[in-house]
Formats: C-alpha cells, sequence, structure tokens
C-alpha cells in the first residue's frame, strides 16, 4: 500500500511539473519564437541584478584596470545601440573581471555580460571583443537563460518525482537510483544547447 502511494505522489508531481512547464509559453518579440519561460523579463532584470555581485567574486571580483574595463562597456554598449537589443527592455552592463587564467565571457538574466581578464588577452582585437559581447547579448535577448530555468524547474520536478517513485527507505540500494537521477538532472541544464549558442550568434548578427 505505501508503494502505491508513493507512485501516486510521483505521478502527480511530474504530471503538475510538466503541466506547468508546457503552460507556461510566450512568444519572444525579438526572436518571434515560442518559448517555454516562466519568468517575467523584470524578473529577469532584478535575478540578474541580484546575481551579478556573487558572479564576479567567483572570478576574483572587477578587474582594477579601470581604462580596460571602461572599453569594454563602451564596446558593449555600441553593440546594444547598433542592433535590436537597443530596442529592447533589458538594462545592458558589461563587465571585466580579473580572473587572468579562466577564459570565459557569460551573460546573467535581463542583461548582465561577463568577460574574463584571461579570455580578453587572447583576443586580437576590438572586433573579436566585440564579437564575444555580441554573441552573450544574443543569449540575453533570446530569453535562453529564461529557458534553462524553466527547464531546470521541469527536471527538478521530475527527477524529484522518480527519486520517490524508486526509493525504498528499507532497501539502502535503491538510493543510488535517486541520486543518479538527480545528477542527470543537473547535466541537462548545465549548458546552453547547440541551438542556443547557434541562435545567439544569429542575434549577435541582426
Amino acid at each position: 500500500m505505501r508503494g502505491l502511494i508513493k507512485f501516486i505522489i510521483a505521478i502527480l508531481i511530474a504530471a503538475v511539473s510538466l503541466v506547468t512547464y508546457w503552460c507556461n509559453t510566450e512568444q519572444n518579440e525579438f526572436t518571434g519564437e515560442e518559448q517555454h519561460v516562466d519568468m517575467t523579463v523584470e524578473q529577469e532584470i532584478a535575478l540578474g541584478l541580484q546575481a551579478a555581485p556573487e558572479m564576479a567574486s567567483q572570478y576574483g571580483g572587477l578587474h582594477p584596470d579601470q581604462e580596460a574595463a571602461n572599453r569594454i562597456k563602451e564596446i558593449g554598449q555600441a553593440i546594444v545601440q547598433q542592433t535590436a537589443a537597443g530596442k529592447s527592455p533589458y538594462k545592458f552592463d558589461f563587465h571585466l573581471l580579473a580572473d587572468e587564467q579562466t577564459v570565459n565571457a557569460f551573460a546573467l538574466p535581463g542583461g548582465q555580460v561577463f568577460i574574463t581578464a584571461g579570455l580578453l588577452k587572447r583576443l586580437n582585437s576590438e572586433g573579436q571583443v566585440a564579437g564575444v559581447l555580441g554573441h552573450e547579448i544574443g543569449h540575453v535577448v533570446a530569453r535562453h537563460s529564461a529557458e534553462q530555468l524553466a527547464k531546470a524547474k521541469l527536471t527538478q520536478g521530475l527527477t524529484g518525482a522518480a527519486a520517490i517513485a524508486t526509493y525504498d527507505p528499507s532497501n539502502p540500494a535503491s538510493r543510488t537510483g535517486a541520486i543518479a537521477a538527480a545528477m542527470i538532472g543537473k547535466l541537462l541544464n548545465m549548458r546552453y544547447g547547440r541551438e542556443d549558442e547557434l541562435e545567439s550568434d544569429r542575434r549577435r548578427c541582426a
């Protein structure tokens, strides 16, 4: 009887997760695509602003070279003004991170864009810098972070349902299945998909 109750609960959790995901659909006015998102643009902006200091701290904070940091901002804002991103409601800001070892650039929801000093020193021209920043701007306008968050919630619900259905307190071995489900969920949501990257490149050129 206990197993049946667990199974029913798991089915309900999975059903609610799926219905919530598939019913939260909006058309992106800049890309024209139907997307599964469950937050407003204002919430994206607020989330990005809230997360920005913590993200910067993970890369050694902001770079002390104010001249280089200002140039990154100038290049980024020039791209925004010359593309459809300038007509979007997003509040774009561009940051140079102090980390000299990590080669990375990323954008938070709402328009906070970061590039590490480690990547910057590998770029040979302002055109290449513009290409990197433009790619990240494309992710913001295409709302890829909002899509990823919606997918993460769906995955969390489904893996939670799987864990409830398979876990048996009297059988320690069943815990392995719950752990595996959680790990698979994390892997599925770790990075933007190939289609997201390609779309971001298209947005960069728009």
